[in-house]
Order: structure tokens, then C-alpha cells, then sequence
């Protein structure tokens, strides 16, 4: 019969058990992590949080029933501060079965999970995964499940952010896109629901594992909101998202401090900012950075469907959306990708309480075979259909070209908008004159009996276009603008709307819900 343990003894086991499960992976896996020069998950998370603030829970958990199990079981999890509010983590051990998903790891997982659903705070998944565990077989899956099931009751409740640390496979990704944000750090993340030796072996394709799943690959396909280059600048960002967001959806976001109206004096720059030529491309992040407090914006998908700009900045000391076009790429067109991106976007800030301001210079949607192909008419509808859905503050600000379908989406008050701003240099019509002479003026330029008369006439038909039926001032008269500014008063229209706007409520007919389209 074993002798009975002292107080001392009990405390020593402790202590050594603890210190066991700090690093529990086997030494030649540590080994490789340590040459590879890659953090450990207690190490980054603290690296996340703020300073001795990390809680961690189920240190000690096991695989039940196997005597060579390993604590952890391939996961920390545990709860702590990002700039003083309360986030729930977990990070994955590629040291320990690989990080793959088994019975405890999913309990642990499930059981933070839980608890930022009754306490209401944000959940960060710092993903290295090779995905489900293969010996556990159908619990593994269970696991998956169970963990997928917990991202529905927080999502739109308290902002979930995954960041991609290294290779993660099958359910390991569907986990992570299901989150608001998934932040992937370059040359390290790397993505695919079916890896390249299955896909060799099934399929005959030879690809590798960085075309297939790389950080910047993904980003191009759509799944991936921003790629960093370290895993610092991972953690930045996310430090800069929660600051942009609340801890629930019933609660405020962060409040910074902001310029006073007195201080913010008229940017006479902006009077100049737009080019005379109207076919003219320029960046729009650049007017987007003069619009608000400053000129920190967090843009999201940042070079997936670029003709579409969506970026957290702040006006006023509080956060708002920008959804914009881009006239640098696509001359600003809303394709399948932007209408796809936009939607998303506006759909996370409607979640979180967070005002929209659309800044408008689209000559519509994009034409072509490809467009067709590709859904153009249900996945732009889903972008307008989001606009609509959407009930808070939305402001427009029609800085140059609104044709067509465009205009209406992009914050129009007949769809839903709340306060229409344009600049003089606005061009509000249902299309562009290019467009418009082939449908009106099409008999006079066949007509035309040399080149040089057909094109005399052309641009005569598309001068007297553009300063009759494009101009902003026949949207005004009607009442579709709430005003005409100037550029360099936009800053301090955009903070009065805003403001009046601020109590604004809105909901729906009572219903279970919308159904989006196809």
C-alpha cells in the first residue's frame, strides 16, 4: 500500500506537474519549433495581451484514458486584457499532436467559448492547426462540431478574430472564416481544406503548399482579411480592431479623444483634391485619410477587390465604416468581388453598431461575359441587400461619378440612406454619357458620313450630357441630396450628420428572418 501523501508532497506534485505542461511537447518537436525560430502559444499570447494579465484554464487536461497522453492535448486556453477589456483566447500547440483537434482539446475550446457567451466579450483563436485528429476518429469531428456550433451565438454578439500562425487543414479553416476577422501572417499561414499530397493523390493536380493555401494566395481569393508580415504585426492589429469595436453588440464602442470643430479648419486642399478631367484615376484611400480624425484607417481585405476600399476609421472620437470605390482600379466599377466584400463589411458594422459612411465615385457596376459568369446579379444584389438591411447611421458623401444601380447601393436615400452629401463635382445619373449616347443618340452618330462628323457629334450629345443630366444639382432639386458642400467642409458635415443621427433607431417587421439572395 502506497504512503500517504503530505501537504508538502501534494504541493511539490503540483508544481511539477504545472511546470510539465508549460512546454509538454516532446523534445524533438520543441526542437524543430525552437530552430524554426517560432514562439510558443503561452508566449503568444502574452505577447497579445496586456501585461500579466493571461488566465490560463484546463492546463492539466489529458486525452482520457491514455496513459502516454500529454497535458494540454494540444491547445492553450484561458481569458485576459487587451487594452484593459476582458477577451477570451485560445492558441494552438503545434508541439503537441501537431494541434490537431481531439475530445479535450474541443472541451477546453468549447468551454472558453462558453464563457465569453455569458460574460460578452470577444474571442481570439490564434490558429496552427493540422486539423482533425485522425485516430480519434468521429470524436474529432465531434469536437470540430461542437466548437462550430458556439461561433453562432457569439457572431454578431462579440467580435471573434482568428489569427493564422502556421498551416492549418480542413476543419482547421472553416473554423477560422467563420470568425469577423482572420488576420494571416506572410510566409508562415498557410490555408487549404484538402491538402496538396490528398489533392496529388485524388485529383492528379501537382501543386504546392504555399501556391495552394499561402497567406497571400488566400488573401486574392477572398478568405483572409489582412496579411502581415510578423506575428507582432498580427497582434497590432488586432489591438487595433477591438479598439475599433465594442465587447457586444449592447454596448459602446471606445471613445477617443478628437479634435474640437473650432480646431478643425477648412482643408482648402480639398477644394483642389479632385481632377479636372473626369475620366481622371486617383487613390482613394487618399481622400479617405482627410475625412475623419486622422489618418489611421484599418482597411480590411485590403487587396482582394481593391476597386472596393472598406476601412475602420474614427470621426468624432468614434468609429465608423467607410465603404468606398476606388476610381484606381476598375475606374471604380462594383464587381462581383467588391459587391461580395462590401456586403460582408457593412453587415459586420451593422452587427457592432458601428455608422456607415459611403464615399461615393463609381461609373456602376461592372459589364461583361465574365461578370455574367461569375454572378454579378446575386451577389450585387447581396451588396444592396445588406445596405437595406442595415439600420445604422448611414451617411453618403457623392464626391464625383454615381451612375446607375451604383448610385442606388452605395447609400442612396431611396435605398435606405440616411443624410445624402454631394461635392459640386458630383454626377448623379442613371449612366455615363459614353453609355448614354449609344442608347439616345444612336440613329445621329450612324448617320454621320465620315469619322471625324460621327465624333464631332458623339462628343457635342456627351458635353451636353454631362452638364444637363449628370449634374448634382437635378438630384437636389428633387430632393435626393440633402446638401450641396464644399470639399473642405466634408470633415465637419460628415461629424454633424453623424451627431444627429447618433439616437437614430430603426427595425424591421417582426419576422424569424431575411433571406439573402442567392
Amino acid at each position: 500500500m502506497a504512503a500517504k501523501q503530505t501537504t508538502a508532497e501534494k504541493l511539490a506534485d503540483l508544481r511539477k506537474r504545472l511546470e510539465e505542461a508549460q512546454d509538454p511537447g516532446s523534445e524533438r518537436s520543441r526542437t524543430r519549433r525552437d530552430e524554426a525560430g517560432r514562439t510558443t502559444p503561452r508566449q503568444r499570447i502574452n505577447e497579445l495581451l496586456d501585461e500579466g494579465s493571461f488566465v490560463e484554464t484546463g492546463s492539466l487536461g489529458k486525452t482520457p484514458g491514455d496513459p502516454e497522453a500529454i497535458y494540454s492535448d494540444g491547445v492553450v486556453t484561458g481569458y485576459g486584457r487587451v487594452s484593459g477589456r476582458p477577451v477570451c483566447i485560445y492558441a494552438h500547440d503545434k508541439t503537441v499532436y501537431g494541434g490537431s483537434v481531439g475530445v479535450t482539446f474541443g472541451k477546453k475550446v468549447t468551454e472558453i467559448m462558453d464563457m465569453a457567451i455569458k460574460i460578452g466579450c470577444p474571442v481570439i483563436g490564434i490558429q496552427d492547426s493540422g486539423g482533425a485528429r485522425i485516430q480519434d476518429a468521429v470524436t474529432s469531428l465531434a469536437m470540430y462540431s461542437e466548437i462550430a456550433r458556439r461561433q453562432l451565438p457569439l457572431s454578431g454578439r462579440s467580435p471573434q478574430i482568428s489569427i493564422m500562425m502556421g498551416k492549418s487543414a480542413g476543419g482547421a479553416v472553416y473554423a477560422p472564416v467563420t470568425t469577423d476577422f482572420v488576420i494571416a501572417v506572410d510566409e508562415e499561414a498557410e490555408m487549404y481544406v484538402t491538402g496538396p499530397n490528398v489533392i496529388r493523390e485524388v485529383t492528379g493536380e501537382d501543386v504546392t503548399s504555399a501556391e495552394l493555401g499561402g497567406a497571400r494566395q488566400q488573401e486574392l481569393n477572398g478568405n483572409v482579411s489582412a496579411v502581415v508580415d510578423s506575428e507582432e504585426d498580427a497582434f497590432d492589429m488586432v489591438r487595433d480592431i477591438l479598439d475599433h469595436l465594442p465587447l457586444t453588440c449592447f454596448d459602446e464602442s471606445p471613445t477617443f479623444p478628437a479634435p474640437s470643430d473650432a480646431e478643425i479648419t477648412e482643408d482648402e486642399d480639398l477644394n483642389s483634391f479632385m481632377p479636372d478631367d473626369t475620366n481622371a484615376g486617383y487613390d482613394m484611400m487618399d481622400l479617405l485619410t482627410q475625412l475623419g480624425d486622422d489618418d489611421e484607417l484599418i482597411e480590411i481585405q485590403e487587396n482582394f477587390a481593391p476597386n472596393m476600399i472598406t476601412a475602420f476609421g474614427r470621426i468624432d472620437g468614434k468609429t465608423v465604416g467607410f465603404v468606398a470605390n476606388n476610381p484606381m482600379h476598375l475606374a471604380g466599377c462594383i464587381d462581383a468581388d467588391a459587391a461580395d466584400k462590401g456586403a460582408r463589411f457593412i453587415r459586420i458594422c451593422d452587427a457592432y453598431n458601428v455608422p456607415l459612411v459611403f464615399v461615393v465615385d463609381t461609373p456602376g457596376y461592372l459589364p461583361g461575359v465574365e461578370q455574367e459568369k461569375v454572378g454579378l446579379i446575386h451577389r450585387g444584389a447581396k451588396f444592396a441587400f445588406a445596405v437595406v438591411e442595415a439600420t445604422v447611421p448611414k451617411v453618403s458623401l457623392i464626391v464625383r461619378k454615381a451612375y446607375g444601380g451604383a448610385y442606388a447601393v452605395m447609400g442612396s436615400k431611396n435605398l435606405s440612406g440616411d443624410i445624402n452629401l454631394a461635392w459640386p463635382t458630383a454626377q448623379i445619373a442613371v449612366m455615363g454619357a459614353a453609355a448614354a449616347v449609344v442608347m439616345i443618340a444612336g440613329k445621329q452618330l450612324e448617320a454621320a458620313e465620315t469619322p471625324e462628323q460621327r465624333e464631332m457629334t458623339k462628343k457635342m450629345f456627351m458635353d451636353f450630357y454631362d452638364e444637363t443630366m449628370t449634374a448634382p444639382y437635378v438630384a437636389a432639386e428633387r430632393g435626393y441630396l440633402d446638401a450641396m458642400i464644399q470639399p473642405n467642409q466634408s470633415r465637419i458635415a460628415l461629424r454633424q450628420a453623424l451627431r444627429q443621427l447618433a439616437t437614430k433607431s430603426a427595425h424591421d417587421l417582426p419576422k424569424k428572418h431575411n433571406i439573402a439572395p442567392m
